[in-house]
């Protein structure tokens, strides 16, 4: 092996590993975990293979829709295809018993007919390294199948180099899309539903608009911004989108609170005549008692009268 070939390979060996990696999903560690991927096309699916990601790729599991999946000797009876029974485009890994070694990158690889390969990456952290998303900054209420957009603007007027839109949820963080506005690259994620965004250089807020949402588009999304100075902002918003249940559990209350306010107003209209009849009662009796009280005064002062007159006599 001559000079040069040597320094390249070693050139190699110490650069590979510090290749920066884009991922799509962070999922928190959890003793039962899952991987989601789901394809979000209509192609056929000719094959798919999990991988994780170290010095160099490790094949977890494969599968073929004609000879369905094969999982790998290291992680034979600690991971499972979840969905694929039930939808030939998802291939959503489960683990039992997941331990702080499967802390690391995951790459779900899709063949596909006819638009050949698709890959997700997923990274794995601990808990302590999972970034919550805090308490929203605004909230927003939709019925389904309306189109959203979620809007947010930096409070400071920099020229922005970087923004990215995410859909934060308790286990996992998924990356809707990332923004490189200085080198005019943008990433769109693997995010299994149709997002549009708006990723122009010299933009001032950034949007993101979901058509025809459904309940399960519901949640936190986080908007994050970094300016030409270094400085960063984040903004959360929560969108809820009602549906059915919702109306549902909604109608039996308002109309059992209907009858309960029904039955007090007629309560408080028997009480009230009940009152009104024994005070008039009262007054009556009050009233016979000073005619009373009078007529036996009045009878008092003439048998009075009376006896002074027989003395005067």
């Amino acid at each position: 092996m001559d000079h040069l070939t040597l320094l390249l390979a070693i050139l190699y060996v110490y650069t590979a590993p510090c290749e920066e990696i884009f991922w799509d999903t962070t999922v928190k560690l959890a003793k039962n975990m899952t991987l989601e991927c789901v394809y979000p096309l209509a192609d056929t699916v000719t094959q798919m293979e999990w991988f994780k990601i170290k010095m160099e790729r490790e094949s977890m599991a494969i599968f073929n829709p004609a000879f369905h999946g094969i999982i790998r000797e290291a992680y034979t009876d600690r991971v499972y295809f979840s969905n694929h029974t039930m939808a030939s485009n998802d291939m959503t890994l489960s683990f039992h018993n997941a331990s702080e070694a499967d802390v690391g990158f995951y790459s779900c690889l899709l063949h596909t007919f006819p638009h050949g390969t698709w890959e997700k990456v997923i990274q794995v952290v601990p808990p302590d390294n999972f970034e919550d998303a805090g308490p929203p900054n605004s909230q927003m209420v939709s019925e389904p199948g309306k189109n959203i957009t979620l809007t947010c603007e930096p409070r400071e007027n920099h020229l922005l180099e970087e923004v990215s839109w995410e859909k934060i949820q308790p286990q996992q963080i998924d990356l809707l899309i990332s923004c490189n506005l200085s080198q005019g690259r943008n990433y769109t994620s693997k995010y299994p539903r149709q997002i549009l965004s708006n990723c122009n250089k010299g933009m001032k807020k950034a949007f993101v608009t979901m058509p025809n949402v459904i309940g399960s588009d519901s949640g936190l999304y986080r908007c994050g911004f970094k300016a030409s100075t270094g400085e960063k902002e984040t903004f959360v918003m929560r969108l809820t989108v009602t549906n059915g249940e919702t109306k549902n559990s909604y109608i039996p209350f308002v109309a059992g609170g209907a009858v309960l306010l029904f039955l007090l107003v007629i309560l408080i209209t028997t009480i009230t005549v009940i009152t009104y009849k024994r005070k008039k009662r009262q007054q009556k009796r009050g009233l016979f008692k000073d005619v009373w009280i009078t007529q036996n005064r009045v009878l008092s002062l003439l048998m009075h009268l009376a006896s002074e007159g027989c003395r005067l006599l």
